[in-house]
């Protein structure tokens, strides 16, 4: 500029318009500083408020039991392949990632998850499995090739507990996040993140010229700061005034706050999905929300999906808008290669490559409803409802994703056979690990997904004939006075009760039977053989042990109690009978395992307890009569239902006027305890045997159990005897029968096939103990 210019014209210009605005220019940066100051002073409290106190209510996380795998333990191609498909494991050939298998001809290739439970941390591992007749005949590891006797496969996760807001989110700490989804998302949103301070006008004069110019890949300008920002502080109106606000807002965090810091906050908050009310949160559980595995196992190509969706999760979503996603997914692959995150080529390789998207879409809420009422009421004792719902709590329980899915087939399937019109018809079936008492499945009603009423848990019904078995516990459990051939009374009586109409029992069949075995009356379930057995023996007696083994229930003692005048829920029969099943050994139900907290630490241990059994040798007589009742009793039908070879013992249950049916079995490793009925009480219609034991069958024709073998070695001990004369016989004699006693409690007489020989005598008299080891086992 020339200098005669500026000091002739300009600078007296300068000096005139300042002397015209000197005094409005302070006022006005008076104002602005008046206004500045407060504003950012409020801003900076806002932020510290929030970033210093920033909480999520995290959902607990309920997951299924780890399916251990044993070499030579019952397991068939579609069960293993259910229980995979449960913990959401993907096909894949070759197996590479954690969460994939393969399958060819009859040998599972199975590459587990690491994952902390109750007992610790367990590392992922890659296992071969084979399966031949219904068994495990092969189990080793792969890459150490080590032959293993047992393995644990990852839990399924079957629940959500939330709090109010529905929100899914499992927190990550920044250096648990793969570098190269940290690299993917600052090359995508946000270039220059660790050079700017909050606002980036380099990037949104870039979003401008691209929006202008239609680019492939449109921008927005926002840095990751200005989108926590409205993620945490403002709403999404597209308003001047909330931009503004928006910025000075990452201005102060900025200002306060280490990258790392915020980048991290970013990741959690950063929200990528809806599905119904549930809002996934956080690339932690988008990760599983999507691919159905932890964030660290994706690969380049699903972490460019996970970074595309951030910009339109409605828009890019996968399951809905395949096309729209694939596209999007692309260029986010596109940007990673011109980043040289990756190669060209495997950019272009992987741009061929599907999304690998899990189906279903939904992370697990509530599955099953009456499993998780008895979850939730075992852990009430120790966690109250919002702990459970806002503390990211793991839970696991004990449930069996393929036992459940089997339960359920069972009733709602097998239902619709017994009648052609099954209306208003209700069931429900509880079935447990027979040693350790594991709730492994739970259905409360005809239709196993809809919550409300809880049949397994809250229908109390009158149990008919289930009662029976322990009436004969308490007799057996007196072998000086009972075994299972003593004689019992089945002709009619009189049974005159004080206080109360006088009482005939009557059987079932309306006959009398004669003088019978004990072990006859129970197979065949003898009313009146039981009545006069329980009356001879105090009903006092068998109301205490049914209140033992099951606590908090309250029995009256009256005589039809005998015959299952007293109404439990399907849940309270399964703990009585798991006595049974437990080869006479208490153990409490229990549905839960452990709880352990966001940070993988244990809170709680729900480990089985069995007490000492008391009467083992007893209670393994009944299970001896109760096998017998399936083979030639009233549970005879499984025979010719395909299930001979479980050796089940089975107890079949009417109520008056064939209102309630019911059946209870157990295998050597499941007890499952089933109800039949209406809820208004009006009559069912069917025997234990023609309807609940039917659904019971549906079960187990597909579960894989281990058959029933008894303990009969030892004590008790197996004996040829002939019940009617009460004496030990040889195996080919007429009436002769394999009956077990307590040890020291076999009949002493014996007697052949031919009469009274003198050398039969001598020898049962002077080589009574070596003779009887001959002829038992």
């Amino acid at each position: 500029m020339n200098k005669t210019l500026w000091t002739d014209k300009v600078q007296p210009a300068l000096a005139i318009l300042y002397h015209w605005l000197r005094i409005p220019g302070w006022l006005l940066l008076g104002i602005g500083l008046g206004f500045a100051l407060p504003y950012f002073w409020y801003l900076d409290r806002l932020v510290k408020a929030g970033f210093d106190n920033l909480t999520y209510e995290l959902p607990s996380r309920v997951f299924a039991r780890p399916l251990r795998l044993e070499r030579g333990q019952r397991m068939d191609l579609a069960t293993l392949k259910l229980e995979l498909a449960a913990a959401r494991y993907a096909e894949a050939d070759p197996v590479i990632e954690p969460g994939t298998f393969s399958l060819r001809d009859q040998t599972f290739e199975i590459h587990t998850r690491e994952f902390i439970d109750g007992d610790g941390r367990h590392r992922e591992s890659r296992l071969l499995v084979g399966i031949n007749r219904g068994r495990v005949n092969e189990l080793r590891e792969l890459g150490t090739d080590t032959d293993l006797e047992s393995a644990l496969i990852d839990p399924a996760r079957i629940a959500t507990l939330y709090g109010k807001s529905r929100q899914e989110r499992r927190l990550v700490k920044l250096s648990e996040v793969p570098p190269l989804f940290v690299q993917t998302l600052l090359a995508v949103e946000d270039k220059n993140f660790y050079g700017h301070h909050g606002v980036d006008p380099k990037g949104l004069m870039r979003a401008l010229w691209v929006n202008a110019s239609q680019g492939e890949l449109s921008q927005g300008g926002s840095t990751l700061t200005q989108q926590l920002v409205r993620n945490l502080f403002l709403d999404r109106r597209k308003k001047l005034a909330r931009k503004l606000n928006e910025m000075a807002i990452a201005l102060t965090i900025e200002h306060r706050y280490s990258k790392d810091k915020i980048l991290e906050a970013y990741l959690n908050e950063v929200y990528l999905g809806q599905h119904g009310a549930q809002a996934v949160h956080g690339i932690g559980a988008a990760s599983e929300f999507y691919f159905g595995r932890d964030l660290n196992t994706l690969r380049p190509h699903e972490i460019a999906l996970l970074v595309g969706i951030i910009k339109g999760p409605s828009v890019y979503d996968p399951r809905r808008a395949s096309l729209a996603a694939l596209k999007r997914r692309n260029l986010v692959l596109q940007e990673m290669a011109e980043a040289k995150l990756i190669s060209p080529f495997d950019a272009e390789t992987m741009r061929r490559q599907g999304l690998s998207v899990v189906g279903g879409g939904a992370l697990p809420q509530n599955r099953y409803p009456a499993f998780m009422a008895l979850v939730r009421a075992q852990l009430s004792s120790d966690f109250d409802s919002q702990a459970l719902a806002t503390e990211g709590l793991s839970i696991f329980t004990s449930l069996a994703p393929s036992t459940q899915q089997y339960a359920e087939k069972a009733v709602s399937e097998k239902i619709k056979t017994l009648a052609k019109d099954t209306s208003g018809l209700e069931a429900a079936m509880v079935v447990t690990h027979a040693a350790t008492g594991s709730i492994e499945a739970m259905v409360g009603g005809r239709n196993p997904d809809e919550p409300g009423f809880n049949r397994a848990m809250d229908a109390a019904r009158p149990i008919g004939s289930l009662v029976k078995p322990f009436v004969y516990l308490v007799a057996l459990a007196q072998p000086d006075r009972y075994s299972l051939i003593t004689p019992l009374d089945d002709t009619e009586f009189v049974l005159r009760q004080r206080g109360a109409p006088d009482w005939r029992p009557r059987n079932s069949d309306n006959q009398e039977h004669g003088t019978v075995p004990l072990i006859d009356a129970l197979a065949r379930s003898y009313n009146i053989a039981t009545v006069r057995l329980g009356v001879g023996l105090d009903v006092n007696k068998v109301r205490r042990v049914l209140e033992a083994l099951i606590p908090g229930a309250k029995v009256s003692p009256h005589p039809s109690l005998l015959l299952g005048a007293t109404e439990l829920s399907p849940l309270q029969v399964a703990q009585a009978y798991q006595y049974l099943a437990a080869d006479g050994h208490l153990v409490a139900l229990n549905s839960v395992r452990a709880v352990i907290d966001a940070h993988g630490r244990p809170l709680s241990r729900y480990a089985s307890q069995q007490n000492a059994g008391d009467l083992v040798q007893a209670s393994r007589l009944v299970t001896y009569a109760l096998q017998e009742a399936a083979r030639t009793g009233t549970a005879a039908s499984l025979t010719q239902l395909g299930l001979a070879d479980l050796e089940i013992a089975g107890k079949t249950g009417t109520s008056d006027d064939k209102r309630d049916s019911w059946f209870a079995g157990y295998t050597g490793s499941h007890l499952a305890v089933v109800w039949l009925g209406r809820d208004n009480n009006d009559k069912a219609g069917f025997y234990g045997a023609t309807g609940a034991m039917r659904l019971w069958a549906g079960l187990f024709e597909k579960l894989p159990t281990e058959p029933l073998r008894l303990d009969l070695g030892h004590d008790p001990a197996v004996y040829w005897v002939n019940p009617s004369t009460q004496m030990l016989t040889e195996p080919d004699c007429d009436g002769a029968r394999a009956i077990p006693f307590i040890r020291d409690y076999q009949p002493v007489e014996f007697s052949n096939c031919g009469g009274f020989q003198l050398d039969d005598w001598l020898r049962e008299r002077f080589s009574r103990d070596d003779e009887v080891i001959d002829r038992h086992g």
